[in-house]
């Protein structure tokens, strides 16, 4: 057999399945494709009818790896998706396991195609509502929570005893406060003054202050910290906050709640201060309820964690699709990860909404190849061991799979690392693929509920947002049923990927309005806040 893909498709399409004795067997995901992906483990020598002929497989394949169907020559594409996802590094039969001992990734970036296949807006989703905190200034919360952040790691056990001092029986009385979350982390210090590591971390924490889930704050500092409190309450423009009776819960700091260790008399004394603060702020938090919103105040960041083969054909499709439905709706859709971008990001740039938008995602590839340059990394290092284990080989094949998160409208901006999120639609945000730190850019860009893929069992809280876990196959569902919410292995089973993605939809709104997640259930949450910054500790 022998075939020569042309790769004009673009995305999922096109699926051909097949099926043997025990059911599904394997998905072709495009018609150009010369691999597909075996849906079972896929014993040396089963024999598989494909393209109306038998293919005898020539080794032992595991579940959510790819089978050659035809000849391909040694460095020549080999196409899934209906693009290259990499050369071949030495001649791949018929029926052989096509993995990392027979692919290499070879990469182009298309400086050229740039916004040439603007898609047209999505039919509009009228009507569509939530049950949410509506703030002040007009953005609606998903959830009401009170934060004690940490300006630096030398505060961040104070800012955890005093959140711990609010656990259970102390907010009986104030039903409307979903918890106090400390937001502690390992920086702050050691840095330039006002410098990349510290505008960074002060976009994150200054988020997270504003964010419409957050109903009150309170800053927690050391007192010598380069990433002094007062930095970051200038250069965030952060809002004073006062009692219902008028006085202002910071009185010497001009309304924001503040603590200083060195001023307050070190660890015991600034922890008994912020617990008094924080019983006097909860009235104040908890005096809100929830109300009909539409759901164009919501924010989705897409993310993907512990990726396998099935990513890129269940779980990442249909929170696509999903996403298309929050931007019908008004809302906002937010991919990041651009490292999971690379090798697809021409799926991007032609759906731009100008060629200058396209142009800032291809800054950005540029910006992360001179940043892994420096340390002598390359793109192609960033499959994990977990995910060439479930059956991802190059960073190409992840990306395009990654990327279908996205879902297929336009691409209408594309913000710096947890920058605020201020277009309405699908944005790209910069941010690395680890995980916390791609989710706490998007939440202090103003996410308000994260979709959260993964086919290898990421098990993933991110108070104060709500974190719906999606699995890509059943497998995995049923295995970690306590953790996953949805499962997107159903599409391999018969459902689409547009019913999966629309009952998403409904499950979005319903968690907006207060259903828990499993990872809340869980009491997940507090520990995965790291935020990103980018520069040497001093």
């Amino acid at each position: 057999m022998s075939c020569g893909p042309t790769g004009c498709g673009s995305g999922v399409t096109g699926i051909q399945s097949g099926f043997s004795g025990k059911g599904q067997a394997f998905i072709r995901l495009h018609p150009s494709d010369q691999v597909v992906v075996v849906t079972q483990p896929t014993p040396k020598g089963t024999k598989l009818i494909i393209d109306g002929a038998t293919l005898e497989v020539r080794d032992d394949v595991p579940a959510g790896h790819k089978l050659a169907t035809c000849e391909v020559p040694v460095d020549r594409p080999v196409f899934k998706y209906g693009w290259a996802i990499g050369l071949a590094s030495r001649p791949i039969h018929p029926g052989e396991h096509v993995h990392t001992h027979n692919l290499r990734c070879d990469h182009q970036v298309d400086l050229e195609a740039l916004a040439t296949e603007v898609p047209p807006p999505p039919t509009p989703r009228v009507g569509e509502t939530f049950q949410g905190y509506v703030r002040s200034d007009g953005r609606v919360g998903t959830r009401n929570y009170l934060a004690i952040i940490s300006s630096v790691n030398c505060s961040a056990s104070v800012a955890r005893h005093i959140a711990d001092r609010f656990r259970g029986d102390e907010l009986a009385a104030f039903g409307n406060i979903d918890g106090v979350v400390a937001l502690k982390h390992e920086g702050g210090c050691a840095m330039a003054f006002d410098g990349l590591k510290h505008q960074m971390l002060n976009r994150v924490l200054g988020g997270y202050a504003r964010h419409p889930n957050i109903g009150g704050y309170l800053l927690v500092g050391l007192g010598c910290e380069q990433g002094s409190l007062g930095h970051l309450i200038s250069s965030q423009r952060l809002a004073p906050i006062r009692l219902p009776d008028g006085r202002e819960v910071g009185a010497k700091t001009n309304g924001i709640p503040v603590l200083s260790m060195q001023d307050e008399g070190g660890t015991r004394k600034t922890i008994e201060k912020g617990v008094q603060m924080v019983a006097s702020l909860l009235p104040q938090v908890n005096d809100v309820r929830r109300q009909t919103a539409s759901a164009s105040h919501l924010c989705v960041g897409l993310e993907c964690g512990g990726s396998d083969g099935y990513s890129g054909v269940t779980a990442n499709p249909a929170v696509g699709a999903c996403a298309d439905r929050i931007v019908a709706a008004g809302g906002t859709a937010i991919l990041s990860e651009t490292t999971e971008i690379y090798g697809a990001e021409h799926l991007l740039t032609r759906r731009s909404r100008t060629p200058e938008v396209g142009k800032k995602l291809l800054a950005l590839i540029d910006w992360w190849k001179w940043y892994c340059g420096i340390f002598g990394q390359e793109f192609d290092n960033n499959p994990s061991v977990g995910n060439k284990a479930g059956g991802l080989t190059t960073i190409a094949e992840k990306s395009l799979g990654a990327v279908a998160k996205g879902g297929s409208t336009i691409l209408e901006d594309v913000f710096g690392y947890a920058e605020p999120v201020t277009t309405k639609g699908f944005v790209v945000m910069d941010s690395p693929g680890y995980d916390p730190a791609s989710v706490a850019g998007m939440v202090a860009g103003g996410a308000n509920v994260v979709l959260f893929t993964t086919g290898r069992g990421s098990c993933f809280g991110c108070k104060p947002v709500p974190s719906l876990k999606i699995a890509s196959n059943s497998q995995l569902y049923h295995r970690m049923t306590e953790d996953m919410d949805i499962n997107a292995g159903e599409i391999l089973e018969g459902k689409t990927v547009d019913q999966v993605g629309e009952e998403m939809f409904q499950k979005v709104l319903q968690v907006a309005s207060g259903d828990l997640t499993k990872s809340e259930l869980l009491g997940l949450g507090d520990d995965e806040f790291v935020p990103w910054t980018v520069g040497p500790t001093l």
